[in-house]
């Protein structure tokens, strides 16, 4: 819910968490988990932006759609500081910040 009691908008519903974050050196393996909040299962994940990825090697564990998990290692070429990681659920999408210690 958000601060007003009121549900998140449709489309924007799928929840994710990564671990560990803080991340703490560069080709770390990663787990990203989450639920898709009424999306068909997990389709993509993409770490960073398109032209500086932050996670690379991601691989679709479970696609959910009620839980998911995905893994991923951090980029070689990724400095200290936050990024984004974004879900798509087929039908609703998530982010969350990665932090990286490296």
């Amino acid at each position: 819910m958000t601060a007003n009691d009121q549900p998140p908008p449709k489309g924007a519903r799928a929840t994710v968490q990564v671990s560990p974050n803080p991340t703490t050196r560069r080709g770390q393996e990663v787990t990203i988990t989450g639920s898709c909040g009424g999306g068909t299962g997990l389709k993509s994940v993409l770490g960073g932006f398109p032209e500086h990825p932050a996670l690379e090697n991601i691989r679709i564990i479970d696609a959910g759609p009620d839980h998911f998990v995905a893994e991923a290692t951090v980029s070689q070429h990724i400095g200290n500081g936050v990024g984004p990681v974004f879900v798509d659920c087929g039908g609703e999408a998530g982010v969350t910040l990665l932090v990286t210690h490296v």
